[in-house]
């Protein structure tokens, strides 16, 4: 099979890494990839929203199976556009349709499903310009600390914990009156505040069955203890204690299973992956947030956790037959630690050299996220830059390889924290 990728940060070459290693892979490429994910098959210059060149890359290239990475195609439609295509209707895409793509692109869309199908979540309302007074008043009333989103797309940034009420004030101020995320803050969504501790669980699905993946936790915060300013990941680990088979039964009854239920009864068809962004509180699940794709950086731990044959798992997916599927994972565990740019999640600088990637044992991988091939060197291209996953026997182990391995990688302004996984070991 000829396989196509969409992306070019971490999550893509973790795909590709492992879609290369597939038994069904005959041609893999990447559109448009980065250095790393140039290793694995070919990169091609085609921004993954430019839908009508992808279709025609599909057609001269006799594309198979298409697998979209980010958020922006999948909520932008290129599911869609895929089907009403002629060309290239015949290829099956690995990503929902627009209409269930908003259940990461739209935060309103998201908890109106789960308040419609019973899905335990936090209390919210929702509110934009022509409401926004009501909305200062609510937020001048409520408990301490509470949560403002951004209901649309933010790059995983257009989340704010307030503490106080005048910051919550100002936030909100912020986000709808002087558009502090552009579009994706014209309508905010307020939460109450949940105590807890936050994990990754993802699923595969072909709109009937579901294949449940390795459970991740993602480290969000820039500084080392959980402080400063959210970034889009700076690390992640893989098995997460806690998730236990009980915990893990709670999951799939009161969440999972409502929510491939609720789809369905909605009539919207979903096939792809399904990220939920969920907390453990006093033992019980709640969502925090759908998204409707693998998660990065936690994809970087979970898929190097995944045995089993991506290529295949695709295929399955893309015929109905998941049911067939039994999900093998490596017992060792992962932790994967991320290097960003100087000044990141701000203003960054890109370009810089970058020394020692070439550090690939049988215990770590190095994956590439914002890096580009230019005149015979891998240079700085984003603001993560680049991140270490490492396997071991327990999460510490893990955490000391990665740690080891990223010392010996370096460019111009690099930082990355060395205590992913803190509370697990």
């Amino acid at each position: 099979m000829n396989f196509l990728i969409l992306g070019a940060g971490g999550r893509e070459h973790a795909v590709a890494w492992k879609l290369a290693q597939s038994a069904l892979c005959d041609a893999l490429f990447i559109a448009p990839g980065n250095a790393g994910t140039a290793a694995c098959g070919k990169n091609i210059p085609l921004p993954a929203n430019d839908f009508d060149a992808i279709a025609r890359f599909c057609v001269e290239e006799k594309i198979d199976l298409v697998f979209v990475g980010p958020e922006d195609p999948l909520v932008n439609g290129i599911a869609d556009h895929f089907l009403a295509d002629d060309a290239v209707k015949h290829i099956p895409v690995i990503g929902p349709s627009r209409q269930a793509a908003q259940l990461e692109g739209s935060k309103a869309f998201a908890k109106e499903f789960m308040m419609r199908h019973s899905i335990p979540t936090a209390a919210y309302r929702e509110f934009q310009v022509g409401n926004y007074d009501e909305g200062l008043a609510y937020l001048e009333a409520h408990s301490l600390p509470v949560v403002l989103k951004a209901d649309g797309l933010a790059a995983g940034k257009g989340v704010v914990i307030c503490q106080s009420h005048e910051e919550a004030v100002g936030e909100f101020e912020q986000m709808i009156r002087q558009q502090k995320f552009g579009d994706a803050s014209k309508k905010v969504v307020v939460e109450e505040f949940l105590d807890g501790i936050e994990l990754s669980v993802f699923i595969l699905t072909d709109g009937s069955d579901y294949a449940l993946l390795p459970v991740a936790k993602d480290y969000k915060k820039i500084y080392e203890g959980d402080k400063g300013p959210n970034t889009g990941g700076m690390g992640a680990v893989s098995p997460v204690s806690f998730a236990d088979a009980a915990f893990m039964q709670k999951v799939k009854e009161r969440i999972i299973d409502p929510t491939i239920k609720g789809l369905k009864k909605d009539n919207i068809p979903y096939v792809g992956f399904i990220f939920f962004g969920l907390i453990n509180v006093k033992g019980d699940p709640l969502v925090i947030e759908y998204n409707c794709r693998l998660g990065d950086p936690e994809t970087e731990v979970v898929i190097p956790r995944l045995q089993n044959d991506l290529g295949a798992l695709f295929l399955a997916t893309a015929r109905g037959a998941l049911a067939q599927e039994t999900i093998k994972e490596d017992k060792r565990a992962a932790c994967t630690v991320m290097a960003v740019s100087g000044g990141y999640p701000g203003d960054y600088k890109k370009g810089f050299a970058i020394r020692g990637l070439d550090q690939d044992t049988g215990e770590s991988i190095v994956f590439h996220a914002g890096t580009l091939a230019r005149n015979g060197e891998t240079v700085t291209n984003g603001g993560r830059v680049c991140c270490v996953t490492s396997f071991g026997d327990s999460v510490q182990q893990a955490v000391n390889r990665s740690v080891e391995i990223m010392g010996n990688i370096s460019f111009e302004g690099m930082y990355f924290r060395k205590d992913i996984g803190y509370e697990f070991r």
